[in-house]
This record gives structure tokens, C-alpha cells and sequence, in this order.
């Protein structure tokens, strides 16, 4: 018999519980055994035969909060907009997940183990950026963005400069330097005739920046 026969399950509590602690304790304050200690009389063998440690629990999180709530996959349900209304409801919609964006904060300094900042690269150009791509190339078949010849490139463009250039735990820099940036990424999209950014996504995209400890 396997020492586990439902290891989805554990881990799903193991996620649960960490979650739970991380946004009532913060993250900092949570130890491994404040975890094991709400895992319904789990062990502590249990928790590291799925993690190697706490940092893993929380990069897990922030994986499985992206695909339980799927932004791109919503907008794709969503008829009557175009494919830039699409990319802007994406991103809008990140801003609306609160929970998610505790997380995120939370994860930020995680950005600093090269395993974990290979990891997420790798994430974002196989997976966001791909997302990316279809939407870009949805936005050139319905003319909501024009003259764009490359949609691939562009999207992996894109999402390195929005989910990368801007952490501040991989480019430091202060508050100021980040608000400058993203000025700079949305007069440079407008300029290619993309205008991504509009007036709601430049305020919660400040407002996230206030949730990010920069050095």
C-alpha cells in the first residue's frame, strides 16, 4: 500500500492552511510548524514529503491562485470585446483578486533563489506569454491594435517588461525610479499604437507598488 493514497489531498490542505496563516500571521511570522500544527494531525513528515520548505508552500500558492482563477481564461468566455479589451480585462482582473495579491507580495523577495527566479522565467514566457500571444494575435485579426507583425515576440516583449523589468527584487530600484517605469512602458506601447495602459490599470498598478518592499 502507498504511504499516501490521495497525495492531492495533503497538499491541498498543506496549501490551505498556508494560506490561512500567511494572510493572518504574514509570512515572516509563519513558521513550518505553525503549518503542521493546522493540518489536522498531519505530521511534519507529511508537509516535507511534498515541500522542502516554506518558500516552496508560498511559490506553489501563487502558482495554483493563477490557475484557479485564470484571467485569460475568463476574457476568453467573454463575447462582444476585442482582443486589446481583452488584454486590459486581464490585467484588470488581476488587481481585483485581493488574495492573490497579498501572495504576490509576499513573493517577491522569493525572486531572489535562482532556482525560484529560473522557475518563474521560465513560467512567464511558456505560459503567461503564450496567453499573451493568442491575445495579441486576436487584437491584429479584429484591428483593435494595428501593424503589428510579430505577436509572438511582442507578447514575450510584453511580458518580460511588465512581470519582469518591473519587480524591484530583480531590477532594484525605489519607488519614484518604478513609478517612472511604468509611465515609460505605457508611452511606449502607446507609441507602437498599443495603448495596453489605459487610466485604471496606471492607478492599481501604482496601488500594487505601494504592496512592495523596495530596497
Amino acid at each position: 500500500m502507498p504511504r499516501n493514497k490521495y497525495p492531492e489531498e495533503t497538499v491541498q490542505k498543506i496549501l490551505d492552511a498556508s494560506l490561512k496563516l500567511f494572510l493572518e500571521k504574514g509570512y515572516e511570522e509563519t513558521t513550518v510548524l505553525d503549518i503542521v500544527d493546522h493540518l489536522g494531525g498531519l505530521t511534519r513528515g507529511a508537509f516535507y514529503h511534498h515541500f522542502k520548505s516554506k518558500e516552496e508552500v508560498l511559490d506553489a500558492l501563487g502558482d495554483k491562485m493563477f490557475f484557479d482563477n485564470n484571467p485569460f481564461e475568463k476574457v476568453k468566455k467573454e463575447k462582444g470585446l476585442t482582443g486589446l479589451e481583452k488584454m486590459k480585462k486581464v490585467i484588470k482582473l488581476q488587481f481585483q483578486n485581493q488574495e492573490m495579491q497579498e501572495v504576490n507580495a509576499m513573493s517577491i523577495h522569493l525572486l531572489n533563489n535562482p532556482r525560484i527566479l529560473a522557475d518563474f522565467l521560465q513560467n512567464q514566457q511558456n505560459v503567461t506569454a503564450a496567453y499573451f500571444e493568442e491575445l495579441f494575435q486576436e487584437a491584429i485579426e479584429d484591428g483593435s491594435i494595428k501593424d503589428v507583425k510579430y505577436p509572438k515576440a511582442l507578447a514575450s516583449f510584453f511580458t518580460m517588461i511588465v512581470d519582469v523589468w518591473m519587480i524591484p527584487s530583480i531590477f532594484p530600484c525605489s519607488k519614484e525610479e518604478l513609478t517612472e517605469k511604468l509611465y515609460f512602458v505605457k508611452e511606449l506601447f502607446e507609441g507602437m499604437g498599443i495603448p495596453i495602459i489605459d487610466e485604471e490599470i496606471l492607478q492599481g498598478s501604482l496601488q500594487q507598488m505601494e504592496r512592495l518592499t523596495i530596497e
